[in-house]
């Protein structure tokens, strides 16, 4: 087994400058892996303030020492902590409108305590790289950075502008990727882009299978339920209470099935997902069916991520009630959490909810505005790239359009216009993903592999066709 600490590698990196990102392919790698290092030290989780500031100083650093000018770096946020860094490889003589690529810096918490490694060290230990952010999402930081880098030290000519917006909140609001659409445009503008949160090349059996590409999200809106009484000494119970008003809607609420909904993503996912699972094939043929068998369409509720990607869902995620243990509630509430599907809108899964809470006499608030985000279109110029590249690593692999049913900043910016393809190309067992958790960790040959196939995405992307 193989345990070393990243210090060595960094040193010989900050010692030997940027051009220790340029020599042979290994050198790539090596640059990219003690990038990945600088940044996972970089405590961006709440721990660490919530600060990009010492991620966004680093990368900077680094940019400059390959001469990216102040021009083609901008790092502001809307906040002095939550900083954003948007930097553009410039074309002499666009042909193209420019090609967006996107990461985010920000991380999840990761308490020290509950983990077998350092969470804020990146740590080399039988053949993966452990820290938090190792996957979700700065390796996608270090690869887009580090290709961009290396692109400029070869003299690559693109034929359209090449931006890189790594953002500061995703984890969280998704505020600076709106703000930096709202104030700053103009940097971000782009044709279409390509996101590194998401999208792996799914292992089975230990061997690549597919690789997901990322088209879609659900649109994320939560609820307040709320039922009011005027309470009353507990002990002369009412025939009901708000609590048991909220219950009996939870109850209802729980036992709604949103109706199923295809898009053109989620029908080519179902078409295609059986080559990774054909167990479920009988299922998937049900789904996609005009007149689906209701038995054997009731197995759905059994497979969440399935069922997640077919149709609307709601659950309640928070719940309070009561003011004194010997007084009747004057109030109950819960948080319900909806994540409804793009092609769907906030009136309709807004309507359930009250047809299902009136009855009991329980409200129904929206917390915050959702922000819509259409589907990307499975275009042929920009699926075929992807698709073509990824066999000429991975041959004979499925490529399957995916619909996340998670969020993130993907959503912002086709709500903005720009179509969004997320494709990380990072080997991962489907059974074992870490993101979020313990132990996150990044696979060393998934790194090298996913480097290398966005390089050369990059350049395909940015040449004219011969």
């Amino acid at each position: 087994m193989s345990h070393r600490l990243f210090g060595t590698l960094l040193g010989l990196v900050l010692l030997t400058g940027s051009q220790s990102s340029c020599s042979d392919d290994s050198s790539h790698d090596e640059f990219a892996a003690a990038l990945l290092a600088e940044l996972v030290a970089a405590n961006t989780a709440p721990s660490g303030g919530n600060d990009m500031r010492p991620a966004v100083a680093l990368l900077v650093r680094h940019l400059k020492d390959a001469g990216f000018s102040d021009d083609d770096i901008f790092a502001q946020g809307q906040s002095e902590k939550l900083q954003n860094l948007v930097v553009r490889l410039r074309s002499k003589s666009p042909a193209q409108k420019p090609l967006l690529l996107m990461a985010h810096m920000d991380v999840v918490e990761a308490l020290a305590e509950d983990w077998n490694y350092e969470p804020f060290r990146l740590t080399e230990d039988d053949g993966y790289y452990y820290g938090r952010g190792s996957i979700d999402n700065k390796a996608g930081v270090a690869i887009l950075i580090a290709n961009l880098i290396r692109l400029k030290e070869e003299g690559f000519e693109p034929d359209r502008d090449l931006i890189v917006m790594l953002t500061a909140d995703e984890e969280s609001t998704g505020d600076a990727t709106k703000w930096l659409l709202k104030e700053h445009r103009d940097l971000v503008d782009a044709e279409f882009a390509l996101n590194t949160d998401g999208g792996p090349l799914l292992l089975v059996d230990g061997k690549p299978a597919a690789l997901m590409l990322q088209t879609s999200e659900k649109i994320y809106a939560s609820f307040t339920l709320e039922a009011a009484d005027p309470g009353g000494h507990s002990s002369r119970p009412q025939r009901d209470s708000a609590i048991s008003r909220l219950a009996r809607a939870l109850v209802d609420l729980e036992a709604y099935e949103f109706p199923i909904d295809l898009n053109e993503t989620t029908v080519a996912f179902f078409k295609s997902w059986s080559l990774v699972a054909p167990i479920d094939a009988p299922l998937f043929e049900q789904v996609l069916s005009d007149r689906p068998d209701a038995e054997q369409l009731d197995k759905l509720l059994d497979e969440s991520y399935y069922n997640a990607i077919a149709r609307t869902t709601c659950v309640a995620t928070q719940l309070s009630g009561g003011h004194a243990e010997n007084a009747l509630p004057q109030t109950a509430r819960a948080v319900v959490n909806c994540r409804y599907l793009p092609q769907s809108d906030l009136s309709t899964v807004l309507g359930v909810l009250q047809d299902i809470s009136s009855p009991y006499g329980v409200t129904v608030t929206s917390i915050r505005p959702p922000t819509p985000s259409p589907p990307s279109p499975l275009t042929p110029d920009i699926v075929d790239p992807i698709s073509t590249l990824a066999r000429s690593l991975w041959p004979d692999i499925a490529i399957i359009p995916e619909m996340s049913t998670g969020a993130t900043d993907g959503a912002f910016v086709r709500n903005a216009g720009i179509p969004v393809y997320t494709v990380s190309a990072i080997a991962n067992d489907p059974n074992d993903l870490r993101a979020h958790g313990q132990d996150e960790r990044i696979g060393v040959q998934a790194f090298r592999d996913s480097n290398e196939y966005w390089y050369l995405l990059m350049r395909e992307f940015a040449s004219q066709p011969e």
